[in-house]
């Protein structure tokens, strides 16, 4: 027999933020790829509801590039009238800019990281979940494309394994700060640290 789980934990508004995300991110792709966007979103939902996140924290993992590609500040005021402050602050911690054009990709990275060390544990689990899941497809790629993929990146290799170290660290700190551990980050340091392995090998 099937196992049936109660479906509260997400509701309506869970799907009406996934057509509206969906709807948002309409043109956009990965990076150099042809895979629609709205699968990056659905996948870190997906590891913030496995992490335990409630519902505003997997409208807000649908959402978290929606201010930094969408449209700044019109969206930010947008998402809080469909979802709410909760979900707007989650959606704000995980931004890095508001503004086109954007601010030079280290500066606004190492804002970034700043900001994480301070960021509330909804913010931390999404970002955590987002960048779990970029690694996870840096590394599929990586294994069948090599050193070929990095110009894609506006960090290159050398910013972007500087980055996703720097976010695994961040992350930590305040993990040893308030005495806890948590999977996702845990996860992420697993996968940071593959791919550092296997670009050195």
């Amino acid at each position: 027999m099937p196992e049936y789980v109660d479906q509260a934990k997400l509701t309506a508004r869970f799907e009406q933020a996934l057509i509206y995300a969906t709807r948002l991110h309409a043109r956009q792709v990965r990076k150099a790829s042809q895979v629609p966007y709205i699968v990056h979103l659905l996948s870190t939902a997906a590891l913030v509801v496995e992490d335990g996140g409630d519902e505003d924290e997997a409208i807000a993992a649908l959402l978290h590039d929606a201010i930094e590609d969408q449209g700044g500040d019109e969206i930010r005021q947008e998402i809080r009238c469909r979802f709410g402050d909760r979900v707007r602050a989650i959606v704000d911690g995980c931004t890095d800019a508001d503004v086109q054009p954007k601010p030079p990709w280290r500066e606004r990275k190492e804002r970034f990281l700043a900001s994480l060390v301070h960021a509330s544990t909804e913010v931390r689990r999404v970002t955590a979940a987002d960048k779990l899941h970029n690694v996870r497809s840096i590394l599929l790629e990586f294994r069948e494309h090599g050193d070929a993929i990095w110009p894609r990146f506006n960090g290159g290799k050398k910013g972007t394994l500087w980055y996703y170290r720097a976010v695994v660290r961040a992350l930590q700190t305040v993990e040893a700060r308030e005495e806890t551990r948590t999977q996702l980050v845990g996860e992420l340091d697993r996968a940071v640290t593959e791919l550092e392995t296997l670009i050195r090998s």
